[in-house]
């Protein structure tokens, strides 16, 4: 539940902020292969800053946790970080930080992420330790285990704050025991029982060139980097299996509330249902619906009800949190504990309304305006063009993504808002997670519900 590539690059930021400055305003022109090894290369040649990014996606998210084994992926991840069978962590950080460089790999609920980001000139030596970390690690059982005991200890710290406990029990209430059901990071009791055998075990089944997309974007050549890659990776050959879909969370009639009681000021609130995968065709429209609907910050409809017209919340947004499979659709906000059912009441509203009647023209041109006037900014550094081009790979967006997208927004209609909020989502058939003193709350699932003579 990580933003992809959230850690840091190290000593070379300030530089890489600069990199892509020219080509934000003009298409990203994108070289596709393939390594020997299976995987498929995507280069990005940029020759106005001497600066290289590469991000490896593996097929090895949190998704892949087995029953039981919640946080593995995490922790198989975090483990590769420590070095490797010749340099131990704190040598091998210190050849990273010596050149400027940084290395980082991380799970998120799909995919690992393996990157780096360096100088041209320490290219191919900050190349080799990334490789070395990936294919020739450490996974000693000392490093496995002080890292299994922080992500325990980062977890129980994360269990504090109510906002962390909503999430990860509207995540459990949506989708069950199925790959989205856990954060990334595990739970306390699975990841305490986790050995370095299970890392082992993981690392060897999941960190597979066959299905993996590697990026590089900078001041590189495609017939130079391609042979390098495979020659640095060619002990990662093999295949990942794939992994079936699971079902569909099922719409159940009602509002279903799990109230958790917390002695605190604010209550947290999750309300939501399932939702779409990347993959799904009306994605674009989704975005458009959503975007009027909470996820347009202070020109969207919950946070001009919610916030700025009943003073009930300083935040509220609305979000489909689209990956491989079908994530969830949710509304987040935080209110006074006596505010909790006024709240809720108008979501509900504002769900309803959006379904009911049409987008008014200055909504969906306010929102197509910033969707393809942001667009660019996505694109203004060299990490985020390589995690572009692996999100263009793992979905099938297409090597024309960049330039399509203005018209994948623009074309979207008032009449298909309305039709995409009436297929995805469900007023009536909730989720619900409340993190409140619920002695003040006193949140009544029954009053929000529609009258019976409704249709919906």
């Amino acid at each position: 539940m990580r933003q992809l590539l959230a850690r840091g690059l190290g000593a070379v930021l300030a530089l890489v902020v600069l990199a892509l400055s020219v080509t934000t305003s003009q298409a990203i022109e994108i070289k596709r292969t393939k390594l020997n090894n299976g995987a498929v290369l995507l280069v990005s040649e940029q020759h106005h800053l001497p600066m290289v990014s590469i991000a490896i996606a593996f097929d090895a998210g949190a998704r892949r946790d087995p029953s039981g084994k919640e946080g593995l992926a995490e922790l198989t991840a975090s483990s590769l970080e420590q070095g490797t069978k010749q340099l131990s962590v704190g040598d091998f950080n210190q050849k990273v930080d010596s050149m400027g460089s940084s290395i980082a790999i991380g799970a998120d609920r799909d995919y690992v992420y393996a990157s780096m980001t360096s100088l041209k000139k320490y290219e191919a030596d900050t190349l080799h330790l990334l490789a070395q970390s990936l294919e020739n690690p450490g996974l000693r059982d000392s490093d496995i285990i002080r890292k299994r005991d922080e992500q325990v200890a980062a977890i129980k710290a994360n269990e504090e704050e109510p906002g962390y406990t909503a999430m990860v029990a509207f995540a459990k209430q949506l989708f069950g025991d199925a790959p989205y059901g856990h954060p990334t990071e595990g739970l306390p009791g699975t990841v305490a029982k986790l050995t370095p055998s299970d890392v082992r075990d993981f690392y060897h089944r999941y960190y597979r060139t066959g299905g993996a997309v590697v990026a590089v974007a900078g001041d590189v050549a495609v017939e130079a980097i391609k042979p390098r890659l495979e020659q640095e990776l060619s002990g990662l050959a093999g295949t990942v299996p794939a992994q079936p879909e699971p079902a569909w969370p099922s719409i159940r009639p009602g509002i279903h509330a799990e109230l958790i009681n917390r002695n605190v000021a604010q209550a947290n609130l999750i309300l939501g249902s399932g939702g779409i995968a990347r993959s799904n065709p009306d994605y674009y429209r989704v975005e458009v619906m959503n975007y009027i609907l909470g996820g347009g910050g202070f020109s969207s409809r919950l946070m001009k009800v919610v916030r700025s017209k009943a003073g009930l919340a300083y935040s509220i947004d609305s979000a489909f949190s689209a990956g491989k499979f079908p994530g969830a659709f949710a509304v987040v906000l935080q209110t006074k504990n006596q505010s909790a059912q006024q709240a809720l009441r108008l979501i509900l509203e504002q769900l309803r309304e959006i379904q009911d009647q049409a987008v008014s023209d200055a909504e969906i041109a306010s929102a197509k305006k910033y969707m393809i006037g942001s667009f660019p900014l996505r694109l203004d550094r060299q990490s985020q063009i390589v995690s572009f081009m692996l999100q263009i790979e793992l979905y099938g967006l297409g090597l024309d993504y960049a330039e399509r997208y203005p018209k994948l927004i623009g074309d979207v209609t008032a009449l298909e808002v309305r039709e995409t909020a009436q297929k995805y989502l469900h007023p009536n058939a909730l989720d619900l997670v409340a993190v409140a003193n619920q002695s003040l709350a006193k949140i009544n699932t029954a009053a929000l519900s529609p009258p019976v003579t409704a249709k919906r």
